[in-house]
């Protein structure tokens, strides 16, 4: 009977390219199989759906078998169509052959997320949530407490970066990334997506991230990419598939009046990178890991026996995973290095750098000074190529201008300002794109964010000018 199956879908391949489809693939030169997918959807179904592949049988019959699954489906119950549910289509496969299943689930989620990012318009399902799962711990326990409550959850990966120099394994954005997610995701009888963003992800974040280094300042690119970028889409794709609410797996909470809060953990709170996220988003958002520390979500996660309970957090940007900074800039940039000297506050000439972008105000380590008074680097220098170092207490400053000042509140309702990520709030006075300190701060870099506060509450951000 397997092998009956297995060759029905051989002799008879689903291989149409629907009218006003969408497309996915998977596969190429590496493994010698590719399987691309074209699906099209009207409303919450799959109204049609093709294949075409070449390579071994296995990847024909593959890509056929993902197509009578999903075609006439609705678009949840496609979104659970996953490489085993493939291989069982099929009568079972070897070992051998089930990369298959895999290229041809691989291919369909592509397209499936992309027709429905186009084309679909579900009706709006009291209770249904979009959970953002990036196939680590926080995403996974953020999906199962959601599930707890009652919601209706459907999972969405984003898919932000590819590059054969990342590492897969640390990435929470890479094709390996997404596979990972959809595999928990359908473990725990979710329905998932994947939504392809690399090009709205590479000129909305990585781009100006690139810019910023080359024009001499030290760029956040989450800041960026959580309040234009992902967030934005997810909530887009949230109306496609029917859910009122999105929700992530991002240590944070929300004020009674709307207003984003920072988390119950300290030593986790996410509030900072989520700053530039507008009010109108965050009355959609849920954040339910908000009131917990992380042991509390590891043991969580471990009484469900999800396998990502112990699962190392991600340490690198998204885009970088193991790919240093100064090789990315290159890579991807364009940028070369021009070393240049490296001067005092009043110009004298102490060393050289090896590239002003691989610098960033308040560093110590890899100047090459040699002994001495220990110097930190106080400014760069973009139009001159000089990196100014001096003491530390030369770091510090009371007086910070900014651009791109938006306010939720009122500016006298601030009282501190938080200007690095894992900085403390310090107290303070907003005067237009002035932020007066009352005590002093060591290394505030241009092009971090500032982030105005209330108590725990974010009332605002803009961009250390």
């Amino acid at each position: 009977m397997a092998d009956e199956r297995f060759e029905e879908y051989l002799r008879a391949p689903r291989g149409h390219r629907p009218e006003g489809a969408r497309h996915g693939a998977a596969g190429g030169a590496a493994c010698g199989d590719l399987v691309r997918v074209s699906v099209a959807v009207e409303g919450d179904r799959v109204a049609d759906a093709g294949c075409d592949a070449s390579g071994c049988g296995a990847a024909q019959a593959a890509a056929s078998a993902a197509v009578e699954l999903v075609r006439g489906a609705p678009v949840l119950a496609a979104g659970r169509v996953s490489a085993a549910t493939i291989a069982g289509e099929l009568g079972g496969l070897s070992p051998g052959k089930v990369h298959a299943a895999e290229l041809a689930a691989d291919a369909l989620h592509r397209a499936l997320g992309a027709a429905v990012r186009a084309d679909g318009t579900a009706a709006a399902v009291p209770g249904r949530v979009l959970v953002a799962m990036s196939g680590g711990v926080d995403s996974a326990v953020a999906a199962l407490r959601c599930g707890a409550a009652g919601g209706d959850v459907v999972a969405v990966t984003l898919e932000l970066w590819a590059s054969p120099e990342n590492d897969a394994e640390t990435s929470c954005c890479s094709a390996s990334a997404v596979r990972h997610a959809r595999a928990l995701a359908h473990r725990m009888g979710l329905a998932h997506f994947t939504l392809d963003l690399r090009d709205e992800f590479r000129a909305g974040v990585v781009e100006p991230w690139l810019a910023d280094h080359e024009a001499g300042l030290t760029p956040n690119p989450c800041v960026r990419c959580n309040g234009s970028v992902r967030l934005d889409a997810m909530l887009d794709f949230a109306d496609r598939v029917g859910a009122q609410t999105l929700a992530t797996g991002h240590y944070a909470r929300l004020d009674g009046d709307g207003l984003l809060r920072v988390a119950a953990d300290p030593a986790k709170d996410q509030s900072y990178v989520l700053a530039a996220v507008p009010r109108s988003s965050l009355a959609r958002m849920r954040f339910p890991l908000g009131e917990l520390a992380k042991p509390q979500v590891r043991t969580l996660a471990e009484d469900a026996g999800l396998p990502v309970a112990r699962k190392p957090d991600s340490q690198d940007l998204c885009f970088l995973a193991g790919t240093g900074r100064a090789a990315f800039l290159a890579r991807h940039g364009g940028h070369r290095a021009r070393p240049g000297d490296i001067v005092d506050a009043a110009g004298r000439r102490l060393g050289r750098h090896r590239g002003h972008a691989e610098y960033t105000v308040g560093q110590r380590k890899g100047l090459g000074l040699g002994g001495g008074e220990p110097r930190y680097v106080l400014a760069k220098d973009a139009a001159t190529n000089t990196v100014v170092v001096g003491a530390r207490e030369e770091l510090a400053t009371t007086r910070v201008r900014l651009r791109g000042v938006r306010l939720n509140r009122p500016a006298e309702e601030v009282e501190t300002v938080r200007l690095r990520y894992r900085s403390r709030p310090v107290a303070c006075r907003l005067d237009g794109d002035v932020v007066e300190l009352e005590e002093a701060f060591d290394g505030a870099a241009p092009g971090q964010a500032a982030v105005f506060m209330a108590g725990e509450r974010v009332l605002g951000h803009a961009t250390i000018a």
